[in-house]
């Protein structure tokens, strides 16, 4: 896809939708000796989803796994779209759509395993981390340098907020213009 091409996908996004594990997280599944899991966050991902937000782009997560980590952690960025446990996630990205009043191409998808194709198939610009699973790399519109749980979600707000013309006013929130 040409630059171009995936800028003016990207310019429409009005909401994103992201897995979790291996996109958000490296993918790995830790559990305590209590059998509690624990998952790690990149922080560079958490102030992208915010910055999205803060620039009218909703942004929801959407994963198989039930997760008390995950609710911790969109808690924390104040995320309001938590959708854990779900066996259909182009189902709940359609649920999403008609709940926002939004189109498929104004929805941006980022996941890693083919569990997410059905989504990435539905969403105006699909999205996967370069540890994504190849079947999946090869059927998304963009796939980021970096790896999940490793700034990936970020490089693709980035993406975002730059085709729809915030990365000045961004700049300029941190002290940077």
């Amino acid at each position: 896809m040409s630059p171009e091409e995936l800028n003016q996908r990207a310019s429409r996004i009005r909401l994103l939708c992201l897995d979790v594990d291996g996109t958000l997280t490296d993918g790995r599944l830790v559990y305590d000796g209590e059998g509690r899991e624990t998952k790690a966050f990149h922080v560079l991902d958490g102030l992208g989803m915010q910055l999205l937000e803060e620039h009218g782009v909703t942004v929801a997560l959407v994963t198989a796994r039930r997760s008390a980590a995950v609710q911790a952690r969109a808690r924390d960025l104040g995320l309001q779209h938590v959708h854990t446990g779900v066996k259909d996630k182009a189902a709940t990205v359609r649920m999403l759509c008609a709940s926002l009043g939004l189109a498929a191409n104004e929805v941006a998808h980022m996941g890693d395993d083919l569990p997410d194709l059905p989504a990435l198939g539905l969403a105006g610009l699909a999205a996967a981390p370069a540890n994504a699973h190849p079947w999946v790399a090869e059927r998304v519109h963009f796939v980021t340098a970096l790896r999940g749980g490793q700034g990936a979600v970020r490089e693709l707000c980035d993406l975002i907020l730059v085709a729809q013309g915030h990365r000045a006013a961004v700049l300029e929130r941190f002290g940077a213009a």
